[in-house]
């Protein structure tokens, strides 16, 4: 075989769609149709979110100035209620980050976004704007690998994090020193909907 039909039989990667690009479309996506919980920049700070928006989303990058009110007023009111609660913020997102896959830009950004997402009411896909747990897991798989090969009891993810910084600082209240007695634990472990 030559090198050039070697070549047509290489699949062409740069028509694959990185992952993170297609996840970071839908959280964006999402937090602009007022889903989730995700404040406007996406729990990042604004040069962090105009380059995130330069690398995965470039045809937004005219649009950043110009967007939709109603979902930056509700992105402010949700910018309000993280900046109240930056401290847990750092140490999710700092969790994340000890965790995270290579250097480069997309994990920094991700831990950003996925610690916001920690501070929603909801099951963290859905404050993510996500599909499903399922997607969620892909998410965390390819920026966070060792942070999941932690989970081996299929945890829920917001609550793993916690968990974890129980664990790691003391800070947070762990009902119970083990899952098996703790009263709650189908809240950890149950199916989700």
């Amino acid at each position: 075989m030559s090198g050039a039909q070697a070549l047509r039989l290489t699949p062409d990667i740069r028509h694959r769609p990185e992952p993170n690009h297609t996840w970071l479309r839908q959280i964006h996506q999402a937090q602009r149709d007022g889903l989730g919980c995700l404040p406007f920049h996406l729990g990042l700070d604004e040069p962090a979110y105009a380059a995130l928006i330069q690398t995965h989303l470039p045809e937004l990058a005219r649009q950043i100035g110009t967007t939709d009110k109603r979902a930056q007023e509700c992105g402010e009111l949700r910018a309000e209620l993280l900046e109240m609660r930056r401290d847990e913020w750092w140490e999710l997102h700092d969790l994340l980050l000890s965790h995270r896959h290579g250097n480069g830009p997309d994990g920094t950004w991700m831990a950003g976004i996925v610690a916001a997402g920690c501070l929603g009411g909801d099951h963290l896909w859905r404050d993510l704007g996500l599909d499903s747990r399922q997607q969620l897991s892909e998410l965390l798989e390819h920026n966070f690998p060792r942070l999941v090969e932690l989970n081996v009891q299929d945890m829920r993810w917001k609550k793993f994090f916690y968990k974890q910084l129980c664990e790691r600082e003391g800070g947070y209240v762990c009902r119970a020193p083990s899952c098996d007695i703790c009263p709650t634990y189908h809240d950890c472990f149950g199916e989700e909907q």
